[in-house]
């Protein structure tokens, strides 16, 4: 389900083998979703509002744009003009959309369990997990590691810069049409034909999802910035 707005225009240890075996699973068989999140800023601190999410499931590697859920958030609360927040996100039209504990339910349906894909994920997971402490990840690999991993001597690492580097932006806007770069549908899906090339790039032979999670994940309790050590198997792959 897609829902767009007006003025949108963990206990079992990591597998130690790094190549794919016959012990190992794919990464894209796993259960992966991408997200990304549109918010007020960091300089609210605990009073931070989501104010866009998207959510794109990934259906054997590939962004499935048809299943995606995107909406406003209304922050239930005045949120300033500030230059990172998208033009299209006005206290007007924020104000028709479900404010954020009326969409956690269908939040947690879609990413409880799920691997949350993300470029910086760390900082989305942070709010998200604040504003819906009832969502419970498998794991949190970030596109943004891996990219770092895969060409450690480049500089410019936002997601805008590496999908031009790697000339995927036409690939994207085609995937999210009436979407653009800094909104959640076109970030999400962007997040998703990025990691699809760092996969490519890294591992030409594949990659199993219990590598890919210990060289890029993130902690999913959020104390922490260093790579996850270990992922709920059982929810890997429900």
């Amino acid at each position: 389900m897609l829902r767009l707005f007006p003025g949108d225009g963990v206990r079992t240890s990591i597998l130690e083998n790094d190549s794919m075996t016959g012990s190992s699973t794919p990464w894209q068989q796993a259960r992966l979703a991408a997200l990304d999140l549109e918010g007020s800023g960091a300089q609210d601190r605990d009073n931070e509002a989501i104010l866009e999410i998207a959510v794109v499931p990934l259906s054997e590697g590939q962004p499935d744009l048809p299943r995606a859920y995107s909406t406003l958030v209304n922050p239930q609360r005045p949120v300033p003009g500030r230059p990172w927040i998208s033009p299209g996100l006005t206290m007007a039209t924020l104000s028709a959309a479900p404010a954020i504990a009326s969409i956690e339910p269908e939040l947690a349906r879609r990413l409880s369990g799920a691997i949350i894909v993300g470029h910086n994920v760390g900082v989305d997971w942070r709010l998200l997990r604040r504003r819906c402490p009832s969502i419970r990840p498998a794991g949190l690999p970030d596109t943004l590691r891996l990219a770092r991993l895969a060409r450690p001597g480049d500089e410019g690492n936002s997601l805008s810069a590496l999908l031009d580097r790697h000339e995927l932006t036409g690939q994207v806007t085609e995937l999210a049409p009436g979407s653009r770069p800094h909104r959640a549908l076109w970030d999400a899906a962007g997040t998703v034909v990025l990691l699809r090339k760092l996969i490519t790039m890294k591992y030409p032979d594949g990659v199993s999802i219990q590598h890919l999670m210990s060289v890029a994940g993130t902690d999913v309790t959020g104390r922490g910035d260093g790579p996850a050590g270990a992922v709920i198997q059982g929810q890997l792959f429900g």
